[in-house]
């Protein structure tokens, strides 16, 4: 991280100044009105704001708690010790980010003066737009969404070690610095800063790390999800199976379960966001994208996308291109949704 950034972020605040003279414990007033420790997106965001960020308070634990807002830490330098759930302890590094949802279960153990990490502090209305603006799903994109609105039960956080990438440590820094500056007109900026930022973690999924009692079943959700990204033209649970040497029913049983859906259902899925991703972003004729998407009955594939999305697959096509027009248009007028 930039010097002059990092000396900014490492002055001493006055929370910390009145911990520094003797003050027992962190002083919950500044982050809950509530009796029970639960971090108010309302202490922590000016009105109207879907992001911002705040030091991480040092040199005292921060007692169990959780969030009513998404919270991604990011570690400048040094390092913190996080017991996440009362049973996993992650130890951030500098350079890596800890994803926690509005369920997990947050402790931290003291840090010191040259252990400086950054709290953003995000709604999830903030990340739903900014996953829109990545141009395709991918695995980390649907994962996260899934964490972050409850669908994968026991994956409340996700932990990226990713220091050495030199892409994502450029993004966050550039997001940390535009939030600091708080300049008028940023937030498409901040927007599709973020929008970058989860592209690239999807290009390093080897850089998550698994942790907990159920590892082994992360890892293999997490196989299955790279699997169909790779291969949703034409996968089959049965080769699937081979790859990860697990018998098909019961790979089967375990897909439904930790993901609420089957494997057909999942590839089925991935097709036809695929197939929407084409639509929008290419002149394709509609039977050559359902040709590309692995399906060769047009008329199953029509009655399938208009269960998904509401309408025809022209429908669709000339909705997105007017909305995106619309949109361009007000670009340029200088308006922004925030």
């Amino acid at each position: 991280m930039h010097e002059q950034l990092l000396d900014q972020l490492k002055q001493i605040t006055e929370e910390e100044q009145e911990i520094l003279k003797g003050q027992s414990g962190v002083d919950r007033s500044l982050y809950t009105s509530g009796k029970n420790f639960v971090v108010d997106k309302d202490k922590m965001l000016s009105r109207g704001k879907l992001i911002d960020i705040r030091p991480h308070t040092r040199f005292v634990q921060f007692p169990e708690h959780t969030h009513n807002y998404i919270e991604i830490i990011y570690m400048c330098s040094g390092t913190t010790t996080h017991i996440i759930n009362r049973k996993v302890r992650v130890v951030l590094q500098q350079g890596e980010l800890l994803f926690l949802n509005s369920s997990a279960r947050q402790e931290i153990l003291p840090a010191g003066q040259e252990d400086v990490a950054i709290n953003f502090i995000v709604l999830p209305e903030f990340f739903h737009q900014a996953f829109q603006m990545v141009e395709e799903d991918n695995v980390v994109r649907d994962f996260l969404v899934g964490t972050l609105q409850r669908k994968h039960q026991g994956m409340d956080f996700i932990h990226f070690q990713v220091s050495d990438v030199l892409p994502v440590q450029n993004l966050v820094e550039n997001l940390v610095w535009s939030l600091l500056c708080e300049e008028g007109g940023k937030s498409a900026v901040n927007q599709t800063t973020m929008a970058l930022l989860i592209q690239q973690l999807s290009r390093h999924t080897e850089r998550i790390r698994v942790v907990g009692p159920d590892q082994f079943d992360r890892r293999l959700l997490f196989s299955v999800l790279r699997y169909i990204e790779d291969n949703y033209r034409e996968g089959t649970l049965t080769e699937l199976a081979e790859l990860t040497r697990q018998p098909v029913s019961g790979l089967s049983r375990f897909i439904k379960r930790e993901s609420g859906q089957t494997f057909r259902q999942l590839l089925m899925q991935k097709r036809l966001s695929q197939a929407a991703y084409l639509l929008t972003t290419t002149k394709l004729a509609v039977e050559d994208i359902i040709a590309a998407v692995g399906y060769d009955n047009n008329s199953y594939f029509h009655r399938i996308f208009k269960e998904r999305y509401g309408m025809t697959p022209k429908k669709y096509r000339d909705a997105e291109g007017a909305a995106g027009k619309k949109n361009e248009s007000a670009n340029k007028d200088g308006f922004f949704i925030k």
